[in-house]
């Protein structure tokens, strides 16, 4: 079994492992914060983060700061037109779904953070270092296969999300990130004559 074979199991887990839990125990140095007023069947109301909200944002913050460094880390060197302009579409459409992510997290109340996933482990440090020893002939092929990598890890947790996730919202974001990764993926390993 590969390691992305591995991943959609064991995301959907931790996901559905977040959502079981619940919110954390106080503890007599933790101040419990009254809920925000909204009224009943607000918009508000029924579209607050869950746990496993939380978690998936999270996750996906550092999943595409991560993505962020892969294509910038090439984008000076790519031969190819047509990838580099899958590259520069890549880089606007996560930066925005980065910006988007980061405003919702505070939303979710205390202990809600962007910053708490983190790549270390991921085996994507050994693809950027991949990466940077590619020569200038060899970069497309291997941007190629780290990006495609990467971006299938994203659609699987994205898919996860729509299946257990509780705001809608979030939900929403998580299908069109399964969408558009999963079509970036077949774009980046489709056949040669396709990518031209």
């Amino acid at each position: 079994m590969t390691r992305r074979t591995l991943l959609a199991p064991l995301l959907a887990v931790l996901l559905l492992t977040a959502a079981c839990a619940g919110p954390p125990a106080t503890t007599p140095s933790t101040v419990p914060q009254p809920a925000p007023a909204s009224p009943a069947g607000s918009a508000a109301a029924e579209d607050a983060l869950s746990g496993i909200d939380v978690v998936f944002l999270s996750t996906m913050v550092g999943h595409s700061e991560r993505t962020l460094q892969i294509v910038r880390l090439a984008r000076d060197r790519v031969r190819d037109g047509s990838l580099r302009t899958l590259a520069a579409a890549i880089e606007v459409t996560e930066a925005d779904e980065l910006s988007a992510m980061r405003g919702w997290l505070p939303t979710a109340g205390p202990g809600a953070s962007a910053g708490g996933h983190h790549h270390a482990g991921h085996g994507d440090d050994a693809a950027l270092d991949r990466l940077r020893a590619a020569s200038d002939a060899d970069v497309d092929r291997v941007l190629r296969d780290v990006l495609a990598d990467h971006q299938r890890a994203a659609a699987d947790l994205a898919r996860a999300q729509v299946d257990v996730g509780g705001s809608e919202r979030v939900r929403d974001l998580a299908r069109r990130i399964e969408q558009s990764r999963t079509a970036e993926v077949e774009l980046l390993t489709g056949p040669p004559a396709a990518r031209r």
